[in-house]
């Protein structure tokens, strides 16, 4: 199992130490770095920023919104930054739900998510194999565009600059079963969230047979600390977030998934008291099971045994959200 490092997307500015804890994973022999976006900062540029103060780690990010770029946008910052990185990029992409989309991206949520998504995908992956000018008569993605207000002057085109990697890797953030099954079909590899090696089946059969060489890279808060119940607080701020608040009360993908795994009582309580404005009690209503069975949280002793499930199962590349130097040292040590 490949280690990763994750850092998320900016809060209310730029995080101080991100570079620098991205040379330390490096130094570390950690795999990858990967950054995000929500609707504040962007993905590509701190990845770009870390590229040019880094030499060896795999990039990533995880992810970067489809709703924001068109699919031949993505596969431009894609192809550039791969250049620029000497092949280190690997392109994780997420739909997102309708409250980002539609509220921050100004555009419609597709009716049909799946067939939007493997769309972009191969729009995206005509850009990058570059193997003639890109055509595509999608319902979500048309090239040349024909619609309605269309001047009919557009026509196919390829890409100026030649990808380095044709294959250049593409993930796919997928929660439900029918996401994870496609993904597992058009992708090279898939970022779970909430992943708990002692629930698999809560993202569907797919899971159970996944081709040779398919990565899966799921995101785990990692904390050393002698305090297992404050270390999970981190880890339910979260989730109290992402549950409550991310998305809306009849449609929370991130919800849905908590229901799947066997908390369906809880995550609509969370939900309840977060859209009330009872964000604080949100927090604490998460269960602790639930925070600790997705993390890896507490001494170091403790956090060997646990990670023993994440490396025997499907899991390739655990993308450690780790905010310290000690925790990637530690994690570093016992994955060895």
């Amino acid at each position: 199992m490949r280690l990763g490092l994750a850092l998320g997307y900016w809060g209310r500015g730029p995080s101080a130490g991100h570079v620098e804890l991205a040379r330390e994973a490096e130094r570390l022999g950690y795999d990858s770095v990967w950054t995000a976006e929500s609707w504040g900062s962007d993905a590509f540029t701190p990845l770009t920023w870390i590229a040019a103060r880094t030499s060896t780690i795999g990039l990533g990010t995880a992810v970067a919104q489809m709703a924001a770029r068109s699919p031949t946008t993505t596969a431009m910052h894609a192809l550039t930054l791969d250049h620029l990185s000497g092949g280190r990029l690997t392109l994780g992409l997420g739909l997102s739900g309708p409250q980002v989309v539609e509220g921050w991206y100004g555009r419609p949520f597709p009716k049909s998510p799946l067939t939007a998504t493997r769309e972009y995908v191969d729009v995206v992956r005509q850009v990058l194999r570059r193997e003639g000018p890109v055509e595509a008569d999608g319902r979500f993605h048309a090239h040349p565009y024909r619609g309605a207000d269309a001047t009919g002057l557009g026509r196919p085109l390829k890409s100026i600059t030649h990808p380095l990697r044709p294959d250049l890797p593409v993930l796919l953030g997928a929660e439900g079963p029918k996401n994870v099954a496609q993904t597992v079909e058009i992708a090279d590899g898939w970022l779970p969230l909430y992943w708990s090696p002692s629930r698999p089946d809560a993202y569907g059969p797919a899971v159970e047979r996944l081709p040779e060489g398919f990565r899966v890279a799921p995101m785990a808060r990692v904390r050393v600390c002698d305090d297992v119940a404050e270390g999970l607080l981190g880890v339910k701020t979260m989730l109290g977030f992402y549950i409550g608040g991310m998305g809306h009360a009849t449609r929370n993908f991130h919800a849905d998934l908590m229901a799947r795994m066997g908390y369906e009582e809880e995550a609509r309580r969370i939900q309840e008291l977060f859209l009330a404005g009872r964000r604080e009690e949100a927090v604490l209503a998460v269960p602790d099971a639930f925070a600790d069975e997705i993390s890896l949280v507490g001494p170091r002793e403790r956090i060997a045994e646990r990670l023993e499930p994440w490396r025997k199962g499907p899991v390739t590349d655990l993308l450690a959200l780790a905010p310290d130097p000690y925790t990637l040292r530690v994690l570093a040590e016992l994955n060895a």
